[in-house]
C-alpha cells in the first residue's frame, strides 16, 4: 500500500493485527505490544535479496532507520505522516513462516547477538496518535 491509516484501536487499517493479534492479555483484549512490526529496508534487502520478496518476512513497515538499541529505546516515540508512534519492549525475532521462507541461517543471523542488538529482524511499534502514512515519509525521533 501507498498510503495507510492508522489507529491505537486497530494499527494499520486493514491489518490482521486487530482480529488475530498472537499475543493477548490476561482479559483476551488485543496486547498493543506487538501492534505494528517495522523491519529496516536494507536488512530486509540482505535477506530477501529481492525487494519483491520483503513482504515475505510479513512486516507492516519497511524503513531506513538505525533501528539498533543504541539509536531506539522501549518508549521512543517516532513521527511517521501525521501520526505518532512508540517503540514497544516486545522482541522481534521471526517465527517458523520467516524460517521457512528465508531460511534457517537467515534466522541464525537476526537473532545473533549483534543481530538482536541492531534488532535486524526488526522492531514493533504501537500508535500513539491516530493519523496516515504513506510511502517515502520522513520519519523523526520526538
Amino acid at each position: 500500500m501507498e498510503t495507510s491509516v492508522v489507529t491505537p484501536d486497530g494499527g494499520v487499517h486493514g491489518d490482521r493485527w486487530a482480529k488475530q493479534n498472537w499475543l493477548k492479555l490476561p482479559d483476551q483484549e488485543l496486547d498493543l505490544k506487538t501492534q505494528i512490526t517495522v523491519m529496516n529496508s536494507r536488512a530486509a534487502e540482505v535477506i530477501a535479496q529481492k525487494r519483491e520478496r520483503w513482504p515475505l518476512a510479513g512486516d507492516n513497515l519497511y524503513v531506513d532507520l538505525d533501528l539498533s538499541e543504541d539509536n531506539l529505546r522501549t518508549g521512543q516515540r517516532l513521527s511517521i505522516g501525521s501520526a505518532i508512534f512508540e517503540v514497544t519492549p516486545q522482541p522481534h525475532n521471526g517465527c517458523s513462516k520467516f524460517v521457512a521462507r528465508f531460511g534457517a541461517d537467515a534466522q541464525k543471523f537476526v537473532n545473533s547477538e549483534e543481530g538482536k542488538h541492531n534488532h535486524l529482524r526488526g522492531i514493533y511499534i504501537k500508535v500513539v496518535q491516530a493519523g496516515v502514512i504513506q510511502v517515502n515519509d520522513k520519519i523523526s525521533k520526538v
